[in-house]
Formats: C-alpha cells, structure tokens, sequence
C-alpha cells in the first residue's frame, strides 16, 4: 500500500524536519510547500539566533529539545557544522535566581539532561571570560546546550529528505485548503491545486491565516522580539574563525531578560526586556527578494525599546562599552495561550494538522512526535501539554490570545511558582456558587478559565480548635507561596464531619443514543454494560496501552452515559471516535451544570435531612448513582468520593445551583459544615492513593506500572489497546509510581525534583502535597519496580536533598470502611 499524500505547508525548521521524518519512516509522497524561496524562506527560521537550552519544567519540551540536539549533531552541509555544542550558561544576580537555577538543574536531572551543575561564579567565569564575576552570584551551566545553525540544518533536511522521495516548492503561496465530507482533500496554490490525503500546517506565526482557511481557531499571537549585533568586540578578535562562529558557551540574563552569544568577534544580544509588540501580519511585506538581512519576518530595529538593555548588557559584560550595537532587527515569533506549541488535528476537517509555535529548540523533537502520530497513531512523547485542543473555547478566542499571549512574552524568563496563576483575564469561568464563596473569602486560583477556590479565610476560626496532630509544620518561603494552614484545618474538617466542595470545573459530558454503550465498550477499559445507576472508574487508553485518560462514568439510562473527564482533549477524542452515522451524541454539559461535593463522616446526616430519598448504605450503595430531591431540587447523586470519605458528587441544572449550595449550608451548621477548597482536596487524595491524569499518568505509562490495573477489566476484549495489555501484562514492570513519605516530617515538595536511589538519579516527582491527616508531606513519584515500601530514597529540592520512603498505599481507610459506610 502506497503512503498517504502529505502536504506540508511551511518549509522552515519545522516543516523541513517533519519531512525529513516522515520520509525516514517510509512516507515517499510528501510535498513541502512555501510562500518564500529556498532555502531562505523569510520566516523566523530564516532569522533565528538559533540558541538550544534544553532544560524545561515541561517534561515534553525538555525531551523534544534533547532529541534537536542529537538529531542536529549528526547533520552538516558540505563539512559546515549544524550544531555547536558550545554548552549554555545561564547567569544569576540575585538570591532568588540563583535558587531557581538550582531548581533548573533538578529538572535537568528528573528529564535526562545529562552534568548540569551549577557553578560558582569564579567558575562562570572561567567557562565565559567576557562575564564580570563580580555581577553574578553563580550560574547553571549545560554542556550538551549549544548553538543551531537553523538556516543551514533546513539545507541538510531538505537534501536528505528530498533524496527519500520529498518534494519542496519554494515561492507557492497556499491560497486556500480544500475538503469534500469533513476531509481535506488538497491545497490550492497559483500554480493548481495539490492533491491531498493529509495537510500539515508548519506556517509558524502564518499558522492563524492557514487555520482560517479550514475554520480551525489556532490560538496563537505573532509577537516582534529584539536582537541586536554589536560591533567589534576586542576581546573576542582572533578568537573565533568564520566557520566556528562561536567558541564560548551561549549566555542567559534572565533577570535581564537577555541571551547573548557570539558572532565571530561580535556579540549577538536578545532581549525579553521591552514592550510587547503584537504584529498584525496584514503589515508584513510579501517578497521573493529574500537575504539574510531583509525578510518579511524582521521588522524595523526600535532603538529607543533596546536601550535599558543595552546598559545592562553593558553591566553584564564590561568589555561592550568599548563597542556600541551596529544593527538589530524585531523579528516575528509565536506565542500562545500557555507557552508551549500547539499541535493536533482540525476537529471539523479531518486531515488537517498544525505543528505552530514551534521554537528552533524543540523543533525536530515535535516534528518527530507529529510524524509518530500520523504514521502511528500515537507519540512515545505524551503531548497533553501541546495538543491544540487543551485550551477552552474562551481560552482560543483573539483577546484571550492576544492578552495572555504578551503576558508570556513579558514572563518569559521570569521566576514563576508552579501554583502562580494568572492576574488577569479572571473571572472568566465561575460556578453558580461563586458569590457565596466570595462572601467566605475564598481565595481563588486558576485553571482553564475556571476560578477554584484554594481555602477559605472563613475557615480561620477552626485554627484554634485544630488538634496538634492535624498541625503542619512551617513551610519554607517557596512553599509557602499559594498555600494557607487553613488547609489543614479544612482537612481535618472534612475527615471529621462534614465539608462541600465545588467540583463544578470537573469536565462533564453526556453521551447519548443507540450506539452510546458500544462506543464507551469499545474505548474504555471498564465493563459499560451494567445496570442504570452503576458507576465505573475506567481508563481511555492509546493503542500501545498509554493512559489515554481516566474517566468516572455514570449509566444514567440504558441509552444515557454522564461521564466525568479530564478536559477538552477527551471532547475531541470522543467526538472523533463516534460513529458518522448519527447513532451516538456527545453534549459537554459543563457550562450548564454544577457540581458540591458533599464529603466526610456526616455526609448522609446532611444530606438525608434534605431529602425524602433513602441514602442508606443499603439502599445507595457506593459507586451508584441515581436521580434524587434534594430541598425540592432535582439531583442526580453518585456515591463516589475522590477525598477517600463517606459521600456524594450531587450534580444539578445550573440554574438550582445558588439555591442547593444555601440549602446545604443552612442544614449543614447543625453538623459543623464548611467549605473546602482544593489545597485540602489535593492532600487526602493523595493521602487515599488517588492518581491525577495529566500530573501523574499519562500516555507516557500504562495502567500495570501507575498502579491502575483494578480499573483493566480482565474479562473484556476487543477495546482500544487490547492487544497491548495482553502484552505488557507479560512483561515485568521496570518502573511504578509510588507514594512517598518525606523522614523530616516537615519538608514539602511541589513535583519535577529528581528522586535518587544510592546517589543516582532515578525518577521524579509528578505531584505532593502535605497528608494532613497523616502528619507528614507526601509525594507520588515515578521509580524503578524494584522500589519496594521501605526503599529509602532522596528527592533533590532546589540545592539540597531530602530523605523519604516509599510506603504502601493508600495511608488512610485501606479496608475502605470509611468511604462504604
């Protein structure tokens, strides 16, 4: 069988090396097609400085950077270097740098980034002369981190791509995409019309015009970003030959927002420091006439926006005041929403992908994992943190892009807490309890739109009835950021009578009709076919076994499933898995719902006292739903509880949810009720054994290994990734999360430290918090299998290590008596 037609729109860094890969797997009919010459196309490959620093706090963006680098090392063009593998320091002036550097390092250890150290200054210095010692307090320094030459490994990718069978097709504008039945079916350009199985659009900061022509919204801001050349640098005169470009290692001041590397005796400067600049791309110049010095992606050079930059560049390197900047350009790149790329396929046209907002750095790693995808069917690279449809729909709309996509910009090198949120646009998602949790002084984090309570100030009070046992120790300053001790108050609370939780953010949807139970049987792990009323914890999982997602699925009738997911890629995947005749509907019903938790010992006094219908453990058992009154509201309760104690998820219309909050909170004082909020969900989850998708598991690892094998029906057959269970469940497990306990009782980690085992770097941490309930921090970490409970470990956190065990699971109601009550 012939493979498919490919189009690649786009023949940068990107789409050259997504032909490269394609091809090498076999794919022999791909055209690349670009609106500018080759190789010098105009985009921002043809301007890019080309610096790779590989180490991320994204685990996928580290891998696709350290894959750039290997891939990268083995090309060259007629003898002349790709890649440099110079090394890359990045310096820090002040404390607080300086311990997130150590932070770095640790990532650089949990994703296999191989003798990243930091240094003291003395030894920066050493590595980069120009630096001045006495600016600096240390450094981080990468020896695998380096210089692309992205122009010319464009050149080597197109001759070894074009010698598979490839085509590329410079000056061939694509005017428009065309489809018949919801598949694409070729690309229009002046010269005729490409015939098409598959379109890939690789177009850069041009993606959002390409994603126009098939209706597809690809949210992502073109933003112009200064770089400067000096002049004659006398230091570096002699050093470097013309082919070298570069001897030392590539620089980063970040709390400058500046990077820095050679230019044979000049210096090359980068800077983050300005304003904003969105670029409308209606104002860019179209041209064949195309040098390295005029493209359309380098606007103007802004002096005025460069000269604080200029004076710190200076401060940095006291060996600039004897030069001055001879050019510079404002040259065009992506952001988006988040940071990362955006990748996937056009959920109306089938056939049309986007790889956009792709940097020089990760560049061959996501063509890679895009070219597994379509020959494939799946990446070994998980990329929930890349796939386009993990944004909301509000989270794609042009103002949302262009506000949040010119904050990243401004934060790029900016010291950020995992748990930050966003300042604004807020209050874009709220639940119908939201006036109520202001009036308890909630304070709210972030997440997809949604504001989350984290605790409640109300809940102060219960601090000084708090027993010492439930006490958290003081947490260091970084710790400390984003959490109250008021969640411990809220946990104990919530084990000892009674708390309501808002879960209206979890991601609802109803799947309906004829063909609903053979679809959920077909993708899932879990028998379906069970009574109305049943609820089942299952997975979706990829064709190699990967955890594709978790979901809790309620039958609700014999044709009407509820299911609980974890976000808006499992949308797309359900909606593209249905059945195209009809037989199947797939309603997000999130926005016109809500959801309380009502969880803990006095759960059913609660809810009981509202309701004519029987909560008895006998009558309701657990993990069953069913169709109820509550104060006269219509309710469908499930027994379930992700906090590991006595309760029920109660899910009503939107419009009720304002009134069932007040009627729980009114009965709910005469049980000592509270609000809860997430700090303390995170902790007794944890505390029970509860894995988070997306933090702990993902398509990276399969069920056996995230202790999920309970979710695997063994008497069922002929699901997605069927035949890869049989086979890994053969096969003795080389690794397993597990849940630690941290021996000082005291130190919390916040996930992606290294863990080690006799001094080598083993796994890491995926989430942790604090077990309330159990008095000592936990962690979930990923380790080798033969980490038994009682395997003494060490989690690196910022420049020092702690000491932790790996315990048995779950810590709290291991006979589940509590939670069956």
């Amino acid at each position: 069988m012939r493979s498919p037609r490919v189009v690649i729109i786009g023949a940068g860094i990107v789409g050259a090396n997504l032909a490269d890969e394609l091809t090498v797997r076999g794919w022999d009919r791909v055209t690349v097609l670009d609106q500018g010459p080759l190789p010098l196309t105009g985009g921002s490959t043809s301007h890019a400085p080309g610096l790779v620093f590989q180490t991320n706090a994204s685990k996928a963006l580290t891998e696709f950077a350290r894959y750039t680098v290997e891939k990268f090392k083995g090309l060259d063009v007629d003898g002349q270097w790709c890649f440099n593998q110079l090394g890359g320091l990045e310096v820090a002036t002040n404390p607080e740098r300086l311990a997130d550097l150590h932070r770095k390092q640790g990532w650089a250890a949990s994703w296999g980034v191989a003798d990243a150290a930091v240094l003291d200054p003395k030894e920066c210095v050493k590595l980069h002369p120009l630096v001045d010692e006495s600016q600096i307090l240390g450094g981080l320094y990468v020896p695998t981190d380096g210089l692309a030459k992205a122009s010319r490994v464009v050149v080597a990718l197109i001759r070894r791509a074009t010698q598979r069978g490839a085509e590329f097709r410079g000056s061939s504008k694509v005017t428009g995409i065309e489809h018949r039945a919801g598949q694409v079916t070729g690309v229009i350009t002046p010269h005729g019309v490409i015939p098409a199985d598959i379109v890939v659009s690789c177009g850069g900061f041009w993606g959002p015009a390409i994603g126009e022509m098939v209706g597809m919204q690809v949210p992502l801001l073109p933003l112009a970003h200064q770089y400067a050349k000096t002049g004659q640098v006398p230091e570096l005169v002699g050093r470097n030959s013309e082919l070298a470009e570069a001897s030392m290692p590539i620089l980063r001041h970040q709390d400058q927002d500046l990077y820095f590397r050679e230019h044979g005796d000049r210096l090359g400067i980068g800077s983050y420091a300005h304003r904003p600049m969105p670029v409308d791309l209606r104002d860019l110049t179209e041209s064949d006439e195309i040098s390295v010095a005029a493209m359309p992606s380098m606007l103007p050079f802004t002096e005025d926006d460069f000269a604080p930059s200029w004076e710190a560049s200076k401060l940095l390197i006291p060996s600039l005041e004897s030069t001055k900047v001879e050019e510079g350009f404002n040259g065009v790149f992506s952001f988006t929403p988040d940071g990362g790329p955006v990748v996937g396929e056009s959920p109306e046209v089938a056939g049309f992908w986007i790889a956009e907002a792709v940097w020089v750095t990760h560049s061959a790693g996501v063509a890679r994992s895009v070219a597994q995808l379509l020959v494939d069917g799946r990446s070994e690279i998980s990329l929930h943190g890349c796939d386009v449809h993990r944004f909301e729909e509000i989270q794609t709309s042009p103002d949302y892009v262009s506000e949040t996509g010119q904050q990243n910009f401004v934060e790029i090198y900016d010291v950020l807490h995992p748990l930050q949120p966003r300042t604004s646009p807020r209050n874009l998602r709220v639940s119908p309890f939201h006036a109520r949790q202001e009036e308890l002084g909630a304070f709210f984090l972030e997440s997809g739109g949604w504001e989350r309570p984290h605790w409640y100030e109300a809940n102060t009070r219960l601090l000084d009835d708090l027993p010492s046992e439930w006490t958290s120790p003081p947490r260091d300053p970084w710790a400390a950021q984003f959490f109250s001790p008021i969640a411990a108050a809220e946990a104990w609370r919530t084990r000892t009578s009674v708390a309501m939780y808002d879960m209206t953010p979890l991601r609802r949807l109803e799947v309906s009709g004829p063909g609903a139970l053979a679809l959920l049987t077909r993708l899932t792990t879990g028998k379906m076919d069970k009574s109305v009323g049943a609820v089942t914890y299952t997975l979706m999982l990829d064709g190699s076994g990967g955890i594709r997602s978790d979901l809790t699925v309620a039958r609700l009738s014999e044709t009407t499933f509820q299911l609980g997911a974890n976000g808006n890629i499992d949308v797309d995947y359900l909606r593209r898995e249905a059945p195209a005749d009809g037989s199947v509907q797939i309603r997000d019903v999130t926005g016109g719902t809500c959801c309380i938790g009502v969880w803990g010992p006095r759960a059913r006094d609660l809810v009981q006292a509202l309701s004519a219908d029987d909560f008895s453990g006998e009558t309701f058992k657990y993990f069953r739903s069913k169709k109820v009154w509550i104060a006269g509201i219509p309710i469908t309760a499930m027994r379930l509880s992700y906090v590991g104690e006595l309760g029920w998820e109660l899910y009503t219309s939107a419009e009720y949810g304002l009134r069932l909050w007040d009627a729980l909170w009114g009965e709910g004082q005469q049980y000592d009720v509270i609000a809860a909020g997430r700090a303390a969900f995170n902790s007794l989850r944890i505390e029970k054994g509860y894995r988070a998708w997306g933090s702990d598991m993902t398509t990276e690892h399969n069920p056996y290994e995230a202790g999920l094998s309970f979710a695997v029906n063994a008497n069922k057959q002929d699901y997605v990734g069927y035949d890869a269970i049989q086979r890994i469940k053969q096969e003795p497990l080389e690794r397993r999360l597990v849940c630690v306990a941290i021996d000082d009782g005291q130190s919390v980690v916040l996930g992606h430290e290294p863990a080690f085992i006799d001094g080598t770097p083993v796994g890491y941490v995926t989430s942790a918090a604090f077990g309330h309930t159990v008095g000592t921090p936990l962690a979930y970490v990923w380790l080798p299998a033969s980490a038994a409970p009682g395997t003494n470990i060490e989690i690196q956190y910022f420049d020092r290590r702690i000491a932790a065990t790996v315990v048995a699971e779950p810590l709290v109601d291991p006979d589940m008596k509590r939670i069956k009550a």
